[in-house]
């Protein structure tokens, strides 16, 4: 593995991450941190990525970066073995093999001020975005404490309203959307968004409650698509799709804090959906 001499240790790029999402902002069923590996080691460059493969470590390896960091946690369940029987498995024995950490930013980051849902209405050109069900979380670092506000969502307005079918279109050109899943076209234009990104059908109603006229997510279940055709637009866009653009997130962030440290955007698509 190629080394650099730039005097950065993995902490502090965790520290970073953690400053900006701090852990205690994740849902409970969550496992965002540090996943794999040593954080007391100097990085010698990170790879960003949404979800961690035995391909992307490859890439990893071969780019001469010590650390992934991924939106999507590796090891979301526990495991009691670690030998081949899943990619999670051949991942984490990959990752110790060849001395890479693995990190990952999750829910702390869906839920953070200027996170992944704050990305996703930056790349539709909202306005007047808010978090969604703002709550304040208490944080602790080291001897002090301090209160930050977390929210599941954002709520945010379009500079112009929008024909729907206009607004789908742009959607899917942004998002570069192989498949687009939607509720009948909306009769009136489209001003008021709420969106969640990944798995966030569980907001729909909140939409509704706030009189929006478009509701963006990554997954919606398919009963939820009955009952409100001319209510608001309902977009599906792809788990994937939606939060693509973390990786954005993570290299400002990392390049802010460690301007030396060699970054690099997988060039991987790990999405495990196919469209035929």
């Amino acid at each position: 593995m190629q080394k650099f001499s730039i005097d950065v240790k993995i902490s502090e790029v965790v520290f970073a991450l953690e400053r900006f999402a701090p852990l205690p902002l994740q849902e409970s069923y969550d496992n965002a941190g540090l996943q794999v590996g040593l954080t007391e080691v100097e990085a010698s460059g990170a790879l960003l990525c949404l979800d961690v493969t035995e391909e992307v470590i490859d890439e990893a390896v071969d780019l001469g970066c010590n650390l992934v960091v991924s939106h999507h946690p590796l090891l979301f369940h526990g495991l009691k073995t670690v030998s081949d029987r899943s990619y999670v498995e051949r991942c984490v024995r990959k990752a110790i093999q060849n001395d890479v950490t693995v990190y990952s930013a999750h829910t702390n980051l869906d839920n953070a001020e200027d996170g992944v849902n704050f990305k996703i209405a930056e790349k539709l050109e909202m306005e007047q975005v808010r978090l969604l069900l703002p709550r304040p979380v208490k944080v602790r670092d080291g001897g002090h404490e301090y209160t930050v506000m977390a929210g599941s969502g954002v709520s945010g307005v379009l500079p112009e309203a929008e024909d729907s079918l206009k607004f789908l279109q742009r959607v899917k050109s942004v998002f570069q959307i192989e498949c687009l899943s939607h509720n009948e076209l909306l009769q009136r234009p489209v001003r008021k968004v709420v969106l969640c990104g990944g798995a966030g059908d569980f907001l729909l109603e909140e939409a509704i409650r706030l009189g929006a006229d478009a509701f963006l997510t990554g997954e919606m279940h398919y009963h939820q698509y009955f009952g409100h055709d001319q209510e608001l637009q309902i977009v599906a866009m792809g788990h994937y799709q939606s939060e693509q653009y973390t990786k954005e997130i993570f290299h400002s962030i990392i390049s802010e804090a460690c301007p030396d440290l060699p970054l690099y955007m997988t060039s991987i698509n790990t999405n495990p959906i196919k469209y035929l």
